[in-house]
């Protein structure tokens, strides 16, 4: 299993970034995906789910009505819409299939 996050980078605040998570070794479109993300100092925590054919989708209370997931089962990929960022949302957000992680990709978000 390999995910591999990409898309992070150093935004203003109510700025928008698209984070990707490229997965493979596995069979993608049949499994649940998620995106957490962990700031310093803080515990991990799940930012966002989705169900396997897209439908289904989760997301905390802090980010709901502004970030989006979502899949492509064709390209084996997962996203993260985030818009209307805010510094509390600087983090490392890291996409997760069942016990595997990526390695992460750092969210800044500051003036």
């Amino acid at each position: 299993v390999h995910l591999v996050e990409s898309g992070g980078g150093l935004v203003q605040p109510g700025g928008s970034l698209r984070l990707s998570c490229a997965a493979s070794g596995f069979s993608f479109r049949r499994y649940s995906m998620s995106w957490s993300r962990q700031a310093p100092g803080k515990e991990r925590e799940l930012v966002a789910s989705i169900g396997s054919d897209g439908v289904i989708k989760n997301y905390a209370d802090s980010v709901k009505g502004r970030f989006t997931i979502s899949r492509d089962n064709v390209k084996n990929t997962m996203y993260l819409q985030m818009n209307s960022l805010k510094p509390e949302d600087t983090a490392v957000y890291y996409c997760r299939y069942n016990t595997y992680w990526g390695q992460g990709t750092q969210v800044t978000v500051s003036s």
